[in-house]
């Protein structure tokens, strides 16, 4: 009997070990295909970013790329382009009211590491934190609008999200942005693969948000 129990446990158990083994090599390369096309992304991107006023749109198209990826739909550089096109044309303004926001706080934090007026660290600690939280917003905002959707009402819905239900997520970010600076800084070159590691971690950062 207890023979026939050992074998019975085997049949129930070896097929069921067949398919972890056999999966686990499909769950690798579709790791390995993410991996890279967060890396192709990141390429499409910086160039689309050169002119530097579109990198909100770059960030949103590269980010609706990886989604469509994730989810099995076409997604060539083609559709890139495309959606490019519409967040430029919808969202330079914003884009330009973003970079004035960085600007005016960049300003203000020079000028508080001068020494030249009163409670210089805390006016550093609230320019950095008033920085952190811009960079995160239009991110978040990149990442959550769709084509169609009004650039203010995502940036509403990105900071409900972000600064609000979803701390954790805007941290993540934070480090992304980090991991990008250190990269620009070591090897220009560098920027364009971390760029497309930061839309994958802000893709996956809004999905786990709405879960």
């Amino acid at each position: 009997m207890g023979q026939a129990t050992g074998d019975a446990m085997g049949r129930a158990v070896g097929p069921a070990a067949v398919r972890r083994a056999a999966q686990r090599p499909a769950r690798g390369t579709l790791r390995f295909a993410l991996f890279a096309e967060c890396l192709l992304t990141g390429v499409w991107m910086v160039l689309a970013a050169l002119p530097v006023i579109t990198v909100l749109p770059a960030f949103a198209a590269g980010c609706a790329h990886l989604r469509r990826h994730l989810d099995g739909e076409r997604s060539t550089w083609r559709d890139f382009l495309t959606g490019l096109r519409e967040a430029t044309r919808s969202g330079w303004r914003f884009s330009l009211l973003w970079w004035v926001a960085l600007a005016l706080l960049a300003f203000d934090l020079r000028v508080a590491r001068t020494g030249a007026l009163p409670g210089g660290p805390a006016l550093i600690a609230v320019s950095v934190a008033g920085l952190l939280a811009v960079l995160v917003l239009g991110l978040r905002t990149a990442t959550v609008r769709r084509p169609g959707t009004a650039w203010p009402a995502a940036a509403r819905t990105a900071a409900r999200q972000g600064l609000a239900a979803d701390v954790g997520g805007s941290l993540l970010l934070i480090g992304g942005l980090a991991v990008l600076a250190v990269a620009a800084w070591q090897m220009l070159p560098l920027i364009a693969p971390a760029a497309g590691a930061l839309a994958g971690c802000a893709v996956a950062v809004e999905r786990r948000a709405r879960a």
